[in-house]
């Protein structure tokens, strides 16, 4: 029995024997070099001390350490991760979704993102840490840490990570980011408009595209078409949708377009109608975004603008059909 070659793995060592190990070709009858003996020599000339790869090169490691001791060359230290799969449980590749960091990009990822998530797949630094930057990453890595078992790509849990740094970015970082989608949408606003509404909607989005298309809804009521949630909301009691927001008209034509005086505004006419607070901010938001979730409504309003506003709340009310 001939000597073995050790390799490792997050489970510790692994050996093959020697006599296992069957011929193989490393130079093609074109003079080409087969992909062993062109990693190795690859790795030699670059003076490779390290590789940290997938484990599905376990069985290619023996015969590159054979080549490394063929050609005069001391052998890197090996060390083999569990591979990366889809959320079916199968090799992560093209039919699970984009597959180019430059199709994440236009899908609305943020780099820092991107990088905290590649980290924490096959990876943890203990507890419940998530969120982390590139120095904390590269401060706490240790090999310890490295999990037994195959990661999973989950594209919702990077739009989650990807939307707590939209949170973290000021409305400035994010506009060179969003300002070309906008463009895409057809928008025209201007820049102070577009940083206003970028603060007021960057911590509900997952993706740099949901914080475009909120934006653009707020800045341009073209881009408003109601959810079905919203269209349920509204079909549940249309002429009080209607009466709601025709009252809500006649109380904000007045008042100060500030957040705090638009909020005391409101909650003065739901005292007057006898109903509940939501009962007056939820037939605005709608009106406003289309959806049931938003921003504060006064802040929704201050967004918005006073006249824009207005003349939207009012449009909307005249489109609602009551039996």
């Amino acid at each position: 029995m001939g000597p073995t070659r050790r390799t490792s793995s997050p489970s510790g060592s692994i050996a093959f024997d020697n006599a296992n190990i069957e011929d193989f070709v490393v130079l093609r009858s074109d003079r080409h070099p087969t992909y062993h003996l062109t990693v190795v020599a690859d790795d030699i000339d670059m003076g490779i001390t390290d590789v940290v790869r997938g484990d599905d090169h376990i069985s290619n490691t023996p015969k590159q350490i054979a080549l490394y001791r063929a050609l005069g060359a001391e052998p890197p230290v090996f060390g083999h991760v569990p591979m990366i799969n889809g959320p079916d449980g199968k090799k992560l590749s093209k039919r699970h979704g984009a597959t180019a960091v430059g199709d994440y990009q236009h899908l609305g990822i943020l780099p820092a993102a991107m990088r905290n998530f590649l980290a924490l797949l096959g990876w943890s630094p203990g507890g419940d840490r998530e969120i982390m930057t590139l120095e904390e990453m590269v401060q706490l890595f240790s090999f310890e840490g490295v999990q037994k078992k195959s990661a999973i790509f989950d594209m919702t849990k990077l739009e989650w990570m990807n939307g707590q740094y939209l949170s973290m970015a000021s409305a400035e970082d994010l506009y060179p980011l969003v300002s070309p989608q906008l463009d895409t949408l057809g928008l025209n606003a201007g820049r102070d408009a577009i940083l206003t509404a970028i603060t007021a909607v960057k911590t509900r989005s997952r993706t740099t595209l949901d914080v475009a298309r909120q934006v653009a809804v707020r800045l341009d009521p073209r881009y408003v078409e109601l959810d079905e949630k919203a269209q349920q909301e509204i079909a549940k009691d249309p002429a009080g949708y209607k009466e709601s927001l025709a009252s809500s008209v006649t109380a904000l034509r007045d008042v100060a377009w500030t957040a705090a005086a638009l909020e005391q505004r409101l909650r003065e006419l739901a005292t007057q109608r006898g109903v509940a607070a939501g009962k007056v901010f939820q037939p605005i938001r709608i009106a406003l975004t289309g959806g049931t979730v938003s921003e504060p409504v006064n802040e929704l309003l201050h967004v918005v603008g006073k006249d824009a506003a207005l003349k939207r709340l009012e449009s909307a009310a005249r489109s609602v059909l009551t039996p």
